[in-house]
């Protein structure tokens, strides 16, 4: 999906995954301080949106999620993933329940997917699954953002700040009294501040999610049986998941940023070091200079020196050994 909001001024296009919206709108760390100081918005109306209705929508989906949804009540967001039947991530979802429909936003591209995956499930179930992409556009709003919420509007709120499922016909008109637009370049520095995986970016096919600390924000670890729950219980019970998320701090000497895929080594190996991860996501932030998150492998010490490619990193914990 192409946004209207591409049309305005400064606007640079997106690459890759999140082609269709603005990578930025001419000054990257202004819109980064927006953002960080609770104003603006940001266009994420490639995201995919899949709606589920009926009366069985709660129950139903608490069979295939990792989150307990059963008795989510009106208004409250929650995060879930689908696991494949050996706990590797499939699918992110981002959620939020009116009182008569589940709203759901995932990753671009990937809800066609998500849809055959539910319609299989459905069974006996009084359920409706809808991909809503065509006409609903996602919209996010900053913590502390101010900004008036159109009456009607289904809102997730967070403490990262809110999404609103919007109408794609109001998006031009919402953008224009909704303050500064910010790219998705400054959404994602903040991401990664934050320390917040991403599937497809954080997520390779073997992923699980102890490996990057979605236990309780998008697996809950009291609730029924669900595809995949075998292998989140062992390793919860041993505690060994073989990858762990870090936060690293990179040179800032070094002009260009590592890519996602560069290799991860060890500093004190030098050059010829054995791989032990690699970038997953890399930002410059406004007030942190450039930072990424990693995937390393479990038992690499936390204080280790590492080297990003030829850049070289200090890393800070997010799932610990």
């Amino acid at each position: 999906m192409k946004s209207p909001l591409l049309t305005l001024p400064g606007a640079v296009p997106a690459e890759g995954v999140d082609e269709g919206v603005a990578a930025h709108y001419g000054d990257l760390f202004r819109e980064q301080r927006a953002l960080a100081d609770g104003t603006g918005f940001v266009d994420l109306s490639h995201r995919g949106v899949v709606t589920v209705t009926g009366e069985d929508r709660l129950a139903w989906l608490h069979l295939l999620l990792t989150q307990h949804v059963s008795d989510l009540p009106a208004g409250q967001a929650t995060e879930a993933l689908i696991l494949s039947a050996n706990g590797h991530i499939e699918h992110a979802l981002y959620l939020v329940d009116d009182g008569e429909t589940v709203w759901a936003h995932v990753e671009p591209g990937t809800q066609e997917a998500l849809i055959a995956y539910l319609e299989s499930m459905k069974f006996f179930y009084k359920v409706e699954v809808a991909d809503r992409t065509a006409d609903i556009a996602v919209v996010h709003l900053p913590a502390g953002s101010i900004a008036e919420v159109p009456q009607g509007v289904v809102v997730r709120e967070t403490p990262y700040g809110r999404d609103l499922f919007l109408p794609r016909a109001d998006l031009e008109a919402y953008a224009a009294q909704a303050g500064p637009p910010a790219g998705i370049l400054a959404y994602e520095a903040l991401r990664v501040e934050q320390h917040r995986p991403r599937l497809g970016f954080e997520t390779d096919h073997r992923t699980i999610p102890h490996e990057l600390g979605w236990i309780g924000s998008a697996v809950h670890l009291q609730k029924g049986c669900y595809r995949g729950q075998e292998t989140v219980a062992r390793v919860q019970n041993l505690g060994k998941p073989p990858r762990r998320l870090v936060f690293l701090h990179l040179d800032g000497s070094e002009v260009h940023l590592p890519v996602a895929g560069t290799e991860v080594r060890l500093a004190d190996d030098g050059p010829d070091g054995r791989k032990i991860g690699f970038i997953t996501t890399s930002v410059r932030h406004h007030e942190l200079g450039p930072v990424a998150l990693a995937l390393v492998k479990r038992n690499v010490a936390v204080d280790a020196p590492l080297v990003a490619g030829d850049t070289a990193a200090a890393q800070e914990v997010v799932v610990a050994p």
